[in-house]
Protein backbone atom coordinates (compact mmCIF):
# COMPACT_ATOMS: atom_id res chain seq x y z
CA UNK A 1 0.00 0.00 0.00
CA UNK A 2 1.66 3.33 -1.17
CA UNK A 3 2.78 5.93 1.66
CA UNK A 4 0.56 9.08 2.09
CA UNK A 5 2.41 12.32 1.58
CA UNK A 6 1.60 14.95 3.60
CA UNK A 7 1.52 18.35 1.94
CA UNK A 8 3.81 20.73 2.89
CA UNK A 9 2.47 23.74 4.77
CA UNK A 10 4.95 26.98 5.35
CA UNK A 11 5.66 27.91 8.63
CA UNK A 12 3.82 31.42 9.79
CA UNK A 13 4.88 32.56 12.92
CA UNK A 14 3.38 35.86 14.01
CA UNK A 15 6.04 38.73 15.18
CA UNK A 16 3.31 41.21 16.26
CA UNK A 17 4.15 40.71 19.88
CA UNK A 18 7.84 40.32 19.47
CA UNK A 19 7.71 43.60 17.40
CA UNK A 20 5.96 45.53 20.34
CA UNK A 21 8.07 44.19 23.04
CA UNK A 22 10.78 45.66 20.77
CA UNK A 23 9.38 48.92 20.30
CA UNK A 24 8.29 49.23 24.31
CA UNK A 25 12.00 48.46 25.38
CA UNK A 26 13.56 50.89 22.64
CA UNK A 27 11.09 53.86 24.06
CA UNK A 28 12.05 52.87 27.79
CA UNK A 29 15.48 52.97 27.37
CA UNK A 30 15.33 56.09 25.24
CA UNK A 31 13.37 57.94 27.96
CA UNK A 32 15.06 56.76 30.99
CA UNK A 33 18.68 57.29 29.70
CA UNK A 34 21.01 59.78 30.41
CA UNK A 35 23.38 61.54 27.69
CA UNK A 36 27.07 62.30 28.86
CA UNK A 37 28.11 65.17 27.45
CA UNK A 38 31.56 65.10 25.81
CA UNK A 39 34.54 66.66 27.59
CA UNK A 40 36.60 69.10 25.69
CA UNK A 41 39.91 67.55 26.42
CA UNK A 42 40.59 63.98 27.15
CA UNK A 43 41.98 63.36 30.74
CA UNK A 44 43.84 59.91 31.93
CA UNK A 45 42.77 59.73 35.98
CA UNK A 46 44.50 58.07 38.26
CA UNK A 47 43.13 53.95 39.40
CA UNK A 48 42.20 53.28 42.39
CA UNK A 49 39.93 50.04 44.10
CA UNK A 50 36.59 52.56 45.17
CA UNK A 51 33.60 51.90 43.69
CA UNK A 52 31.97 54.63 44.92
CA UNK A 53 29.81 56.28 42.02
CA UNK A 54 29.26 60.10 40.67
CA UNK A 55 26.13 60.96 40.43
CA UNK A 56 25.11 61.93 36.86
CA UNK A 57 23.43 65.35 37.70
CA UNK A 58 23.98 68.31 39.80
CA UNK A 59 27.73 68.03 39.52
CA UNK A 60 30.37 71.09 39.18
CA UNK A 61 32.88 68.61 37.27
CA UNK A 62 36.69 70.30 37.54
CA UNK A 63 38.67 68.95 35.06
CA UNK A 64 42.80 69.88 36.15
CA UNK A 65 44.58 69.40 33.01
CA UNK A 66 48.73 67.71 33.70
CA UNK A 67 49.80 71.81 32.81
CA UNK A 68 47.37 72.80 35.72
CA UNK A 69 44.78 74.11 33.85
CA UNK A 70 40.94 74.39 35.05
CA UNK A 71 37.96 73.73 33.27
CA UNK A 72 34.88 73.15 34.68
CA UNK A 73 31.49 72.34 33.68
CA UNK A 74 28.07 72.35 35.04
CA UNK A 75 24.51 70.37 34.71
CA UNK A 76 22.57 72.84 31.80
CA UNK A 77 20.07 74.16 34.04
CA UNK A 78 22.59 75.98 36.08
CA UNK A 79 24.38 77.60 33.70
CA UNK A 80 22.98 80.89 32.76
CA UNK A 81 21.98 81.38 36.43
CA UNK A 82 25.77 81.26 37.33
CA UNK A 83 26.75 83.41 34.58
CA UNK A 84 24.80 85.81 35.70
CA UNK A 85 26.25 85.72 39.22
CA UNK A 86 29.36 86.04 37.96
CA UNK A 87 28.46 88.97 35.62
CA UNK A 88 27.17 90.73 38.57
CA UNK A 89 30.25 90.00 40.53
CA UNK A 90 33.19 91.31 38.28
CA UNK A 91 30.93 93.79 36.33
CA UNK A 92 30.25 92.27 32.51
CA UNK A 93 27.55 92.02 30.99
CA UNK A 94 26.18 89.10 28.75
CA UNK A 95 23.67 89.07 25.61
CA UNK A 96 20.60 87.01 25.70
CA UNK A 97 22.00 85.04 22.65
CA UNK A 98 25.49 84.91 24.51
CA UNK A 99 23.63 83.22 27.71
CA UNK A 100 21.93 80.96 25.35
CA UNK A 101 25.37 80.17 23.83
CA UNK A 102 26.77 79.53 27.07
CA UNK A 103 23.78 77.27 28.04
CA UNK A 104 24.62 75.17 25.20
CA UNK A 105 28.17 74.46 26.21
CA UNK A 106 29.44 71.67 28.01
CA UNK A 107 32.55 72.80 29.39
CA UNK A 108 33.89 76.26 30.02
CA UNK A 109 37.50 77.18 30.82
CA UNK A 110 38.55 80.86 30.16
CA UNK A 111 39.27 83.74 32.24
CA UNK A 112 35.98 86.04 32.94
CA UNK A 113 37.97 88.95 30.32
CA UNK A 114 37.52 86.39 27.04
CA UNK A 115 33.94 85.08 28.07
CA UNK A 116 31.97 87.06 25.98
CA UNK A 117 34.27 86.83 23.16
CA UNK A 118 34.26 82.99 23.61
CA UNK A 119 30.87 82.74 23.42
CA UNK A 120 30.52 84.80 20.04
CA UNK A 121 32.56 82.25 18.37
CA UNK A 122 30.31 78.95 16.57
CA UNK A 123 30.55 75.87 19.12
CA UNK A 124 33.14 74.23 17.12
CA UNK A 125 35.47 77.20 17.48
CA UNK A 126 34.42 76.84 21.33
CA UNK A 127 35.16 73.49 21.17
CA UNK A 128 38.76 73.97 19.21
CA UNK A 129 39.24 76.82 22.06
CA UNK A 130 39.02 74.98 25.08
CA UNK A 131 40.81 71.88 23.27
CA UNK A 132 43.52 74.13 22.48
CA UNK A 133 46.45 74.29 25.88
CA UNK A 134 44.91 77.69 26.65
CA UNK A 135 44.90 79.64 29.77
CA UNK A 136 41.64 78.19 31.86
CA UNK A 137 39.94 79.29 34.62
CA UNK A 138 42.28 81.65 36.53
CA UNK A 139 43.06 80.41 40.38
CA UNK A 140 45.50 82.24 42.96
CA UNK A 141 46.16 80.92 46.23
CA UNK A 142 47.16 84.03 47.49
CA UNK A 143 45.01 86.62 48.76
CA UNK A 144 44.09 88.04 45.61
CA UNK A 145 40.48 88.36 45.19
CA UNK A 146 40.51 87.74 41.18
CA UNK A 147 40.64 84.14 42.04
CA UNK A 148 37.84 83.21 39.41
CA UNK A 149 37.36 79.29 40.56
CA UNK A 150 36.16 80.27 43.75
CA UNK A 151 33.93 82.52 42.28
CA UNK A 152 32.38 79.60 39.86
CA UNK A 153 32.43 77.09 42.95
CA UNK A 154 30.39 80.09 44.92
CA UNK A 155 28.04 80.23 42.34
CA UNK A 156 27.63 77.08 41.42
CA UNK A 157 26.80 76.41 44.85
CA UNK A 158 24.50 79.39 45.58
CA UNK A 159 22.38 78.00 42.21
CA UNK A 160 22.29 74.49 44.22
CA UNK A 161 22.91 73.68 47.61
CA UNK A 162 22.88 69.92 47.44
CA UNK A 163 25.70 70.56 44.13
CA UNK A 164 28.09 67.38 44.37
CA UNK A 165 31.79 68.76 43.33
CA UNK A 166 33.61 65.96 41.55
CA UNK A 167 37.53 66.59 40.97
CA UNK A 168 38.91 64.85 37.62
CA UNK A 169 42.54 65.81 37.71
CA UNK A 170 45.18 63.71 35.03
CA UNK A 171 47.54 61.31 37.22
CA UNK A 172 50.34 63.08 35.77
CA UNK A 173 49.18 66.14 37.40
CA UNK A 174 51.76 67.75 39.98
CA UNK A 175 50.60 67.57 43.34
CA UNK A 176 51.34 71.40 43.64
CA UNK A 177 48.78 72.35 41.25
CA UNK A 178 45.70 69.71 42.53
CA UNK A 179 47.15 71.35 46.08
CA UNK A 180 45.59 74.97 44.76
CA UNK A 181 42.53 73.14 43.85
CA UNK A 182 42.05 71.85 47.23
CA UNK A 183 43.40 75.03 49.01
CA UNK A 184 40.99 77.11 47.25
CA UNK A 185 38.08 74.91 48.02
CA UNK A 186 38.84 74.85 51.87
CA UNK A 187 39.52 78.99 51.47
CA UNK A 188 35.42 78.93 51.01
CA UNK A 189 34.70 76.19 53.43
CA UNK A 190 34.09 73.43 50.32
CA UNK A 191 35.96 70.75 52.51
CA UNK A 192 33.69 67.88 51.06
CA UNK A 193 33.95 66.58 47.52
CA UNK A 194 34.94 63.67 45.30
CA UNK A 195 38.34 62.34 43.46
CA UNK A 196 37.12 60.87 40.15
CA UNK A 197 39.56 57.74 39.28
CA UNK A 198 38.95 54.50 36.96
CA UNK A 199 38.40 51.30 38.99
CA UNK A 200 41.47 49.38 39.15
CA UNK A 201 41.47 45.44 39.23
CA UNK A 202 42.65 44.04 42.25
CA UNK A 203 44.40 40.15 42.49
CA UNK A 204 42.91 37.85 44.79
CA UNK A 205 46.31 36.66 45.67
CA UNK A 206 48.14 37.89 48.53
Amino acid sequence: MPKVKVKRKSTFIDMTAMSDVTVLLLTFFMLTSTFVEPTPVQIAVPSSVSEIKIPETNVLNILVESNGRIIMGVDQNFRVEMLERMAEEYGYEFTDAEKGAFQATSYFGVPMSQMNALLRMPLEEQEKVMASQGTGIPIDTTANPSNEFKAWVKAARKSSRDMRIAIKAAQNTPYSEIHKVMSSLQDIRENRYNLITSLKSVSGDF
